[in-house]
């Protein structure tokens, strides 16, 4: 596909309709406690993934620049991803998924500037930095994996809307950002929740892009493979959650070998999955986006493809047999013969395009209130409009300006003055009249007083995909007032400024190796904590581990340890956390 090219800091080509969406990591925004969840979810993770994750995990986490003490930035990951002809762009949030998966498409992999705040350290349903960095990013150093991923975004980025999918998309947006805002409320979360509960509710049936979802759900992001018989995690929702990564492997989470029937299997994405697919190897992959493509409008067109647009009453795109593209909202067709069309109707905004490249003058903005034409074959001569050379239509009536006649097979009769042909490899594409009628019978179906008639040439549909043929232009003529893209936020608030100097200090000490001449600020640490702070556990966490790896012998690790065992018995969640830091800690003791 070509696109229009624009410059961006991180990457040189981004097609130019996907610029919008992309943001712009401040790392300065970042908190010591946002460091600290980051260090932590790697450091506990590590050895469960060593034993339990794609072998490729832990070198691919050093070979795509990611490192366990800090947060990656977005511009280093993009130079180490090269190597593998990847690139990576910074987003924030829920960014459209057909433009999550354009940009996949293309190599770019979208990674969400965002992180989790630490109470939802072991899972957040919006898409944040540990998601994305720590979770889809090493994998594609498989070249396997990455033939897929990248395979996949071409895929399901044709893949056709129904009306509900947008709807529930901005349900789950609007869901997961109020959830991840710091300052939200009981009552914003619950008005967001039934949100969403009202927006699933209306859909109506599994879409293509609810298929292409739900594959792409059960592979690159809650996916598993087998190694040596035994399966593997390399799933990016996986590998980012501590808490269900650590649940997935259980018996009482049914293994289904991966197949094309995956697709049938809807997901919840705020609840632990009952059942995970499991890959042959990262080539299998490959293979069930074959089979799922094989199902899709893009290759079947048709009558089959233009009732699946008509059904999603979103735009696409129908190809036909001459390479001509129009975009639009489908709502009506007649076929003359089966499989050959006599009439096509788009209403909404649409667009003329050849190779993915809008014609001249024939935008979302002059067609803006829709588009409609005759096809086929023409009573006489018996073939159709593309082949029509301009000798023949002297002969109907069109030359030096007079007024001619064309009348299909279907029954549809065209009169008007031929005033502009546009060709392209030897093919009429689309004939310009004036003064034109078109009537099907007793139906008027075009007037003079209308404006000029763009006539498309073709008879047969070969493709029909979702969205627009030249994306950019459709943009720019029909701009999503109603998106908004993300601004990068910090964790920041009033109520924690003074507890993130707290972590900045033990950060400082940890980085500097100064634990031991620094015993005396640790302490003030420790008392602060107690005083202020009984329930925080992270911090309590940082401190131990300072104490155990130093050999340090302070006075408060003892009453922190006890501190930490309290706070356990108030939450299952709690409990799972701080157990799975006191066994780091171990770990790394007994290694050391």
């Amino acid at each position: 596909m070509t696109a229009a090219i624009l410059r961006h800091p991180l990457t040189e080509e981004i097609p130019a309709h996907l610029v919008r969406y992309l943001s712009v990591q401040d790392y300065s925004l970042y908190t010591p406690i946002d460091q600290a969840v980051w260090r932590y979810i790697c450091k506990v993770a590590a050895p469960f993934f060593d034993d339990n994750a794609h072998e490729l995990y832990l070198e691919g986490l050093a070979q795509t620049g990611i490192s366990s003490e800090r947060i990656p930035k977005v511009e280093e990951m993009d130079r180490a991803l090269r190597r593998f002809e990847w690139r990576a762009v910074p987003v924030v949030g829920f960014i459209p998924p057909a433009v999550f998966l354009e940009l996949q498409s293309y190599g770019l992999l979208p990674i969400a500037c965002d992180i989790r705040k630490l109470e939802n350290i072991g899972y957040t349903p919006v898409p944040d930095i540990v998601h994305e960095a720590a979770g889809h990013a090493p994998i594609i150093a498989d070249p396997a994996y990455s033939n897929y991923l990248r395979s996949y975004g071409e895929v399901a980025r044709k893949a056709i809307f129904a009306k509900e999918n947008l709807e529930v998309y901005n349900a789950i947006r609007r869901l997961s950002d109020t959830k991840e805002d710091p300052r939200c409320t009981p009552v914003q979360i619950a008005a967001a929740e039934a949100g969403l509960e009202g927006a699933l509710a209306g859909v109506r049936y599994a879409s293509e892009v609810d298929w292409v979802s739900r594959l792409g759900w059960w592979t690159a992001e809650y996916g598993l493979v087998l190694a040596d018989g035994t399966p593997k995690i390399y799933g990016a929702g996986l590998l980012s959650s501590i808490g269900e990564s650590h649940q997935c492997l259980d018996e009482h989470v049914a293994k289904i070998p991966l197949s094309i029937a995956c697709i049938h299997q809807d997901f919840d994405i705020t609840e632990p999955q009952p059942q995970l697919f499991v890959a042959r190897d990262f080539a299998h992959l490959s293979e069930v986006l074959e089979d799922l493509a094989s199902l899709m409008a893009f290759r079947i067109g048709g009558v089959q493809g233009l009732e699946t647009a008509i059904e999603g009453g979103t735009v696409c795109t129908v190809q036909l047999d001459t390479g001509l593209q129009i975009s639009g909202i489908v709502t009506e067709f007649a076929e003359t013969t089966p499989g050959e069309l006599g009439f096509l109707r788009f209403t909404g905004p649409a667009q003329l395009a050849y190779e993915d490249r809008e014609l001249p003058g024939h935008g979302a903005t002059y067609h803006a209130h829709g588009y409609s034409t005759p096809l086929g074959p023409l009573e006489h001569p018996a073939e159709t409009c593309d082949q029509l050379t301009e000798t023949e239509l002297a002969e109907l009536g069109f030359g030096g300006g007079g007024v001619g006649t064309l009348r299909f097979q279907s029954g549809i009769a065209l009169t008007g003055r031929l005033t502009d042909t546009v060709r392209r490899d030897g093919k009429n594409l689309v004939l310009a009249f004036a003064d034109c009628t078109v009537s099907r019978g007793e139906e008027v179906l075009f007037q003079p007083e209308w404006g000029t008639f763009d006539l498309g040439c073709g008879r047969v549909v070969t493709s029909v995909f979702g969205g627009a043929a030249d994306r950019y232009a459709y943009q720019l003529a029909t701009v999503d007032a109603d998106y908004e893209p993300g601004v990068h936020k910090s964790n920041m608030t009033p109520e924690n400024r003074e507890l993130c100097g707290l972590y900045a200090e033990v950060q400082r000490i940890r980085e500097q190796g100064a634990a031991r001449t620094s015993a005396r600020e640790l302490d003030v640490v420790a008392a602060a904590l107690e005083a202020e702070y009984p329930q925080d556990w992270l911090l309590r966490w940082e401190l131990l581990e300072l104490d155990h790896l130093e050999g340090l012998s302070a006075p408060w690790a003892a009453r922190i340890e006890a501190q930490l065992d309290r706070l356990a018995e108030t939450s299952t969640t709690l409990a799972e956390n701080i157990s799975r830091a006191l066994a780091l800690l171990d770990h790394a003791v007994s290694a050391g």
